[in-house]
């Protein structure tokens, strides 16, 4: 059961992703998104520790006090803020959040999304990326102007709906957006 469990969680998420990214017209990384779950590093932790409720990742980091399955994922996937964590150019070079693409902003937006549509199934609602960012907000490390991006598309999301978000998104963020890739 946690094998097609899992295997069929992945599928959806993944499916939810490349329909939100096709939204906003980033079709590469919709087609891309978290292909590092079937490696076998995430995939097998992702089968014994399957819950269907939430991330193997969080059980996996209970038993063991990491998850060699979340330290794979977010090295390799630059939707996830973490991946931007660095040494900071400027000062005393202590670790920093580094301002993120904003390709990767909007990737991360829809995964959220996603994520939440994937465990909280008919439970879902607009404010749930929102809610749970803010939980953690405290304790992210994230480029001022990464956050401020971050923060205006989830209160976008939670106050406007997901239409009037992927609007936004295609008519003003991406258009706008420059810098390294």
């Amino acid at each position: 059961m946690n094998f097609f469990g899992h295997l069929k969680t992945v599928h959806h998420h993944r499916f939810l992703v490349l329909r939100h990214c096709f939204r906003v017209g980033l079709y590469r990384q919709g087609l891309l998104h978290d292909l590092s779950k079937y490696s076998p590093t995430e995939f097998w932790a992702g089968v014994k520790y399957y819950q269907g409720d939430r991330s193997p990742n969080e059980a996996q980091r209970l038993e063991c006090g990491y998850s060699a399955a979340w330290l794979h994922h977010k090295g390799r996937n630059r939707h996830h803020l973490e991946y931007w964590i660095d040494y900071s150019p400027t000062g005393s070079h202590q670790i920093a959040g580094t301002k993120m693409p904003v390709r990767y902003v909007v990737e991360m937006v829809c995964d959220r999304m996603a994520a939440s549509k994937t465990y909280r199934g008919e439970a879902y609602r607009d404010r749930d990326p929102y809610d749970y960012y803010m939980r953690s907000r405290d304790h992210y490390l994230l480029h001022r102007e990464t956050r401020a991006l971050l923060e205006k598309l989830l209160t976008l999301l939670k106050d406007e709906g997901e239409d009037a978000l992927f609007d936004y998104i295609r008519r003003e963020v991406l258009p706008n957006s420059r810098g390294c890739r």
